[in-house]
């Protein structure tokens, strides 16, 4: 195999289509072979006449989770392309209702209807209206949903068309509009999480909503995250922040930037221009959480509008799922589709008359400019310092501190090998559980010899991602699980899904780590165990005190030894 770079930047537009390397190249080439070889992927006819079964940004997608590397990459990808047929996910998207689709989307992150300085879409994502209440009136009315499978869990099942919607429609639509590197397609978003006004227990309350969204993402979406910036974080957040990071593999955590409030303009400035921020983060944009997109000023002015919802004044898109069809002389239709009421709807909304669409034309690696080279920045150094985040394997308490937004930025050597990939197969691993096991002979233990001195080690997948052991103290028996117990358990159960599910597209960004997707499937439909009755008993201990009094509880708890 060739060489392989470790320190090669896969940020936009670096490593996607059009802006490859020589060697990438040779692997994007090589992954097609293996995939049309296997029968899960199909050329374009010689004449044109028909396109490719997947276009190449999508195959760089897989190909740069699992490092350029073919055989790995056509694991990911056979597995998410079973999981789609086992689940009809094309026709999902097509035929979810409406009031379904608009029900969820309202749950998750946003899109603004503006992108950054680079053409890639926005989302917002306010986590304070995700209240118990609201939470428990949408589990309820799962319960009498149309859009329903034998195989898969609703709420699951209705993540995969929000996350189709992202793939199918904003992506492409941010492609087809004018921007710098016209010939690379868009596949990836940034998000902005808003946490204030979040308090411990709502968190801890979410856990799962959370880790639903992230598992189906590195499993079956694998790379259609840029990055995501959290603003609002409360005094409480270095405690959770050892549990939520554990949600997500490695790199996506290295995406993550924590912003403290003299931060937060600023830093989303350097990325999003001030017309594209919303007013509570000092911007000009007018949004409000749960309305549709804002349609900035160039991508208005590309459509021609035919049945447009109007929004205080303005034209935007009708809520529902909205797909794409090719008119007259490369003319881009979006329809609005899904089913009102048990009916399919089948509209036109508007037109793009001309599209980027690059892929189509001839392909101009347009320069990076240094000012681009600025943004391939990861978030780590904006995180709380390993001083401020409790060691949560030892249980510690809450604590009162506010994290730190002025720690000192990382030497490249601290960072990931390259951000851009769910990937956590590759990322370093001497710091967990298993840290020298391999050359014991743990049962999968494995050393990948890439060539050029290129190496990598597969680990057990239920460590990856934990903190060291602390050997010297014994664990207690006898006890019953309690509550902080389980969200220790939580939390690397989370991780160990994420990282089992390297094929598999339904868990939050995809469990990059070589398992497949019938196993992620497995882990979404299955049961929860049926709780204690001193289980029962904690939890409704803990939702009979008020916001102020969890953390007092739980400091009293973990003080005691009934952690």
């Amino acid at each position: 195999m060739a060489e392989l770079t470790r320190v090669e930047s896969f940020q936009y537009p670096s490593g996607h289509f059009a802006h490859l390397s020589d060697n990438q190249h040779a692997q994007l080439v090589e992954f097609k072979r293996i995939c049309q070889e296997q029968g899960y992927y199909t050329p374009a006819s010689a004449d044109g006449a028909t396109p490719a079964s997947d276009d190449d940004e999508t195959l760089l997608r897989f190909l740069r989770a699992r490092r350029f590397v073919p055989s790995e990459a056509f694991k990911q990808f056979k597995d998410t392309e079973d999981w789609r047929r086992e689940h009809g996910i094309n026709d999902l998207f097509l035929n979810i209702e409406v009031d379904e689709f608009e029900a969820t989307r309202r749950l998750y992150p946003q899109w603004l209807g503006r992108r950054d300085k680079r053409g890639i879409p926005v989302y917002l994502f306010e986590v304070a209206p995700l209240n118990s209440k609201n939470i428990s009136s949408y589990e309820k009315e799962l319960k009498n949903a149309k859009t329903t499978s034998p195989k898969v869990a609703t709420k699951n099942l209705r993540l995969f068309a929000l996350y189709e919607s992202l793939t199918r429609f904003v992506l492409p639509l941010c492609s087809n509009i004018e921007r710098n590197h016209p010939e690379t397609p868009i596949s990836q978003s940034n998000n902005i999480v808003d946490i204030s006004g979040v308090g411990l227990k709502q968190f801890w309350n979410l856990k799962g909503h959370m880790q639903d969204a992230s598992t189906l993402a590195t499993a079956h979406y694998p790379e259609t995250l840029d990055r995501i910036f959290i603003i609002g974080a409360p005094a409480f957040f270095p405690t959770v922040w050892g549990w939520v990071k554990r949600w997500f593999d490695p790199i996506t955590v290295s995406k993550i930037f924590i912003l403290s409030p003299a931060n937060v303009l600023p830093t989303l400035t350097q990325y999003i221009d001030i017309d594209n921020i919303p007013k509570q983060y000092g911007g000009n944009l007018d949004f409000e959480w749960g309305q549709m997109p804002n349609l900035e000023p160039e991508i208005d002015a590309a459509f021609k509008w035919e049945n447009p919802n109007v929004q205080k004044g303005k034209n935007t898109l009708p809520i529902g799922p909205i797909a794409w069809e090719k008119g007259a002389n490369g003319e881009l239709k979006a329809v609005a589709v899904g089913h009102e009421n048990g009916k399919p709807r089948h509209r036109t909304v508007f037109t793009i008359t001309h599209p980027v669409n690059g892929a189509s034309k001839p392909v101009v690696n347009t320069p990076i400019t240094e000012q681009e080279l600025s943004l391939t920045t990861a978030g780590t150094y904006t995180q709380p310092a390993d001083s401020e985040v409790p060691n949560t394997d030892t249980l510690s308490p809450p604590s009162d501190s506010t994290p730190s937004s002025t720690s000192t930025q990382a030497n490249s050597s601290d960072l990931p090998i390259r951000g851009g990939t769910s990937e956590t197969r590759f990322e370093q691993q001497t710091h967990t559980h298993a840290a020298g096991q391999l050359a014991k002979g743990t049962p999968h233990a494995a050393v990948n010899d890439h060539g050029h001195g290129d190496k990598t080690v597969t680990m057990e997948p239920g460590t990856v991602g934990q903190a060291p052991k602390d050997v010297s103290i014994q664990p207690q028996t006898g006890e019953p699980a309690g509550y902080l117990d389980q969200a220790k358990s939580l939390a690397a159960s989370a991780s160990a899904t994420v990282t089992a599910a390297a094929g598999s597209a339904a868990g939050a960004v995809t469990g990059l780590v070589g398992g497949d997707g019938g196993k992620v499937e497995e882990k979404v439909e299955e049961k929860k165990p049926e709780k204690s009755e001193e289980e029962k008993a904690l939890d409704r201990a803990i939702d009979g005190k008020g916001e102020a009094d969890v953390e007092v509880f739980l400091r009293e708890r973990a003080a005691t030894g009934n952690q």
